[in-house]
């Protein structure tokens, strides 16, 4: 028993179910394309079932409600580090990434423009090809959460840093599909995003009545907030990274829990009335702890269906989403931040220089939910092709950030910023 739990904890570290998905989703699709798409396609009941509009098939069960969870648990991993004692905490500290995820998006689509320009402009293929400018926006964040443990160890505060900021860059990424590449069946409808809003409403009034289990939580309030993204014509993908941050945590010590019980109202605030459910777990760290393991290893379906590419041509189309993915990230990313270091916004402490440059570095991996934005920006040929191998490529940024990680020594907790 002790082997097998061994063997588990080892699969899970290291992200083998997805590693294992990318490769098998690229195999089959390159063995034989049409089998491939008949299964992420597949319609689990019968051709002519919808849910709002959307086809139910393999692709919407994985992409529209397993990944719900996913960007659940990685915002847990982010609202821990808000929290005191966190590598984000206090909360100006977090702006820092938020300013950088706004690079991670402006660089790479500055680097795309300018690059289809220099290679593009003039001819009669720029506009269509520019229209793939928010390919490299996009960061996955699941390929980059497993690299930045590997590069920078588990507890580094350079992980929920990247963490943050590759959620972020991926919200705005979606509402760049929304706004610049709009389904003409199923069009844009703002106003269902109050459902959204109501839905972390119903959240903060459970907290409110000390509701201890987080399961309320995610079917009540986290089912309005899917709904209405999805009814709002959004991924719904985001759904509980609005509401994770309202289910209710304990501190880190007994100070940590007089500041968050000051916070919420006193000694008799919420928080501290909240019951705990299991060996004295908090409803936060719950809702990861008995989710994770199925997360974990459902990964391999996400990357299963999302990086399927059958390896046709590389051309000019690929350099530039693979370049902008790369030094688009890095100079965005460096850049932003530094600015907001020096209008009063530091990196997390234990973060320096280096630590920020690899980081943005490992948010140049766009592979899978570039191939997503791809397939939104070239309806078909002849660019979609050659744009998603530069996609598919930019996993080999892994291994370049190992390298330089490895190189420039940044599990070496240095927050100077000369480092």
């Amino acid at each position: 028993m002790y082997q097998v739990r061994h063997l588990i904890s080892f699969l899970q570290q290291f992200s083998i179910p997805l590693i294992v998905g990318v490769f098998a989703g690229l195999i089959v699709a390159n063995v034989d394309q049409h089998f491939y798409e008949r299964l992420v396609e597949y319609h689990f009941f019968g051709d002519q079932a919808t849910l709002f509009g959307h086809a139910l098939t393999a692709h919407f069960f994985i992409n529209g409600i397993f990944m719900v969870f996913f960007f659940g648990i990685a915002t847990k991993e982010i609202t821990d580090a808000l929290l005191p004692g966190g590598g984000l905490n206090p909360v100006n500290r977090a702006v820092n990434p938020l300013l950088s995820a706004l690079g991670g998006v402006l660089g790479p689509a500055g680097f795309y423009l300018l690059l289809s320009y220099i290679l593009f402009g003039g001819t009669d293929d720029f506009s269509a090809v520019s229209n793939g400018w928010a390919i490299p926006t996009a960061t996955d964040i699941a390929l980059a959460w497993l690299v930045a443990r590997l590069v920078f160890g588990n507890k580094h505060p350079a992980v929920n840093f990247l963490l943050l900021l590759a959620v972020v860059d991926d919200g705005i990424g979606l509402g760049i599909i929304a706004v610049f590449y709009p389904d003409p069946e199923l069009p844009v409808k703002p106003a269902w995003l109050l459902l959204t809003v109501g839905g972390m409403a119903v959240a903060f009034a459970m907290r409110r009545m000390n509701i201890g289990s987080w399961i309320p939580y995610i079917a009540i309030a986290g089912a309005m907030s899917w709904t209405g993204l999805l009814k709002a014509s959004i991924e719904p993908a985001l759904a509980l990274v609005v509401i994770v941050p309202f289910l209710p945590s304990w501190s880190r010590s007994t100070e940590t829990f007089s500041q968050e019980s000051r916070i919420e109202g006193g000694s008799h605030s919420s928080l501290s009335a909240i019951p705990t459910s299991v060996h004295g777990h908090s409803p936060l760290e719950l809702f990861e702890h008995q989710l994770k393991l199925i997360v974990d290893f459902g990964l391999f379906f996400f990357a299963f269906a999302n990086s399927g590419v059958a390896f046709g041509s590389v051309n000019q189309i690929t350099l530039i989403v693979l370049l902008s993915l790369v030094f688009g990230k890095i100079v965005g990313i460096t850049l932003f931040s530094w600015v907001a270091a020096r209008i009063g916004f530091p990196l997390p402490t234990g973060m320096g220089m280096k630590h920020l440059v690899v980081a943005g570095l490992i948010a140049g991996i766009g592979l899978t939910v570039a191939l997503f934005v791809a397939g939104k920006a070239f309806p078909g040929p002849p660019f979609q092709e050659p744009a998603k191998m530069g996609a598919v490529l930019s996993g080999v940024v892994a291994l370049v950030a190992l390298i330089a990680g490895a190189t420039l020594k940044v599990k070496d907790h240095v927050g100077d910023s000369s480092s």
